[in-house]
């Protein structure tokens, strides 16, 4: 008896339990999509969790636009599933998708040049009908990470310079509370000659600089973008994709990538994995 005692005390012993899975903010899966009778996407396959930063890179014209855009419902998939927080969002509108929590940065930036910083910045709000303390939390949220855009409230969107512009953008999109963060392209239209330079160059920037220099105004415009994109991450717990050409950026703020090519994933991992021979050989011409 004392033999058989101790066997059921084994037995009802309660397994250790195994550790919870995170659930994917995006998981696209073989995905399909054809413009204009063209087949762009061949297969896609990526995921972006809470609190990291992907880089989707790549050559031009190999469908990484063609990707965010499937993702946000404003170009039409052939095949292939896109989960959001665990749901299949295939069937849902683009205007859905963004009041669910997706928030999207396009190439080129979309903001209302001839509205003023401050109600480029409304926008974000109304349409999310964010009002009172909640509004006034997120507008300080973005003036925080963009200090600029609180002195620059009055002006039009359309005399910022580009590093300006996409500030403005981001914190609009930041202003709709997304659980994911869409960026393409944030650093276009600042000199490539400065974005190369990110990195430790950009943390030794003197300050404060002389109004008339071009270059440091530029690299301080990216540093901002590359700060803010790090803030993100750490304090919101936001899932952000990022699209960009420029290595040296990703390498700053990302924590794994994806490299495509002809509409496929060719090649993924860490950051830390993105060396100089993967670059040679999956993103240079």
């Amino acid at each position: 008896m004392e033999r058989s005692t101790d066997v059921i005390t084994t037995a009802t012993n309660p397994a250790p339990s195994e550790p919870a899975i995170a659930v994917p903010v995006v998981a696209v899966s073989r995905l399909e999509t054809d413009i204009g009778g063209s087949r762009i996407l061949r297969g896609v396959n990526l995921e972006v969790h809470a609190g990291e930063v992907v880089a989707l890179m790549g050559r031009n014209g190999v469908g990484k636009t063609t990707t965010l855009r499937s993702i946000t419902g404003v170009q039409p998939v052939r095949a292939g599933t896109i989960s959001f927080c665990g749901q299949s969002i295939l069937r849902m509108s683009a205007d859905q998708r963004a009041r669910a929590g997706i928030g999207y940065v396009p190439q080129g930036r979309d903001i209302f040049p001839h509205l003023t910083v401050e109600e480029n910045l409304q926008v974000g709000l109304v349409v999310h009908a964010r009002k009172g303390a909640d509004a006034r939390a997120a507008l300080a949220r973005v003036y925080d990470l963009f200090p600029i855009l609180k002195d620059f409230l009055p002006r039009k969107g359309g005399v910022l310079s580009g590093g300006q512009q996409q500030q403005l953008a981001i914190a609009r999109a930041l202003l709709t509370n997304p659980k994911l963060l869409i960026l393409d392209e944030p650093t276009e239209g600042i000199q490539p000659s400065i974005i190369d330079q990110i990195g430790d160059t950009l943390k030794k920037l003197k300050t404060p600089r002389a109004p008339s220099d071009v270059i440091d105004e530029a690299q301080q415009e990216v540093e901002r973008i590359k700060q803010a994109v790090k803030h993100i991450k750490e304090e919101h717990s936001l899932a952000i994709l990022l699209v960009e050409q420029y290595v040296d950026f990703c390498r700053e703020v990302a924590d794994r990538f994806y490299a495509m090519d002809r509409g496929v994933v060719t090649i993924s991992g860490s950051i830390a994995e993105l060396t100089d021979e993967v670059v040679r050989d999956h993103l240079q011409v």
